[in-house]
């Protein structure tokens, strides 16, 4: 898995167009913003399908926990990122990951934006620019 983190001062997204492997989702979750997110975008691979999503989620849970408390964010957005990897999992799986990884969050006391899977999005963010406002991170099974 590989993510992208960028410290925000806001991020807004609407859906377009629905690709092949989009989820079905509620007219509520054809848009959505968030002011002061951590926005992770997220790519899942093929090899972490050697992982139970649990596992993957449990992991992303622990790399976002310690980015956040660095910079003292309690709101995640979690972006669907495809453009960070040329090797794919499942559609299927990475949504699993996806909302497994919401509710850990959630359970954690996060505020939690979870952007849909498999949509052409229009986006606008605005990064902070302070020395921890982009990190990235290689998340191994």
């Amino acid at each position: 898995m590989k993510v992208l983190f960028i410290h925000a001062d806001y991020l807004s997204y609407r859906v377009k167009e629905k690709t092949p492997s989009a989820e079905d989702i509620e007219g509520s979750r054809k848009n959505g913003s968030m002011d002061e997110p951590l926005i992770t975008l997220i790519s899942i691979e093929s090899s972490d399908e050697r992982s139970e999503a649990e596992k993957l989620a449990e992991a992303t849970l622990k790399t976002i926990s310690d980015v956040s408390s660095k910079i003292g964010v309690k709101n995640i957005a979690l972006f669907p990122f495809a453009h960070l990897s040329e090797d794919l999992a499942s559609p299927d799986f990475a949504v699993s990951v996806l909302k497994e990884t919401e509710s850990k969050l959630k359970e954690e006391g996060f505020n939690t934006l979870r952007v849909p899977f498999g949509w052409y999005k229009e986006f606008e963010l605005k990064s902070k620019g302070h020395p921890l406002s982009v990190l990235s991170r290689i998340l191994a099974p």
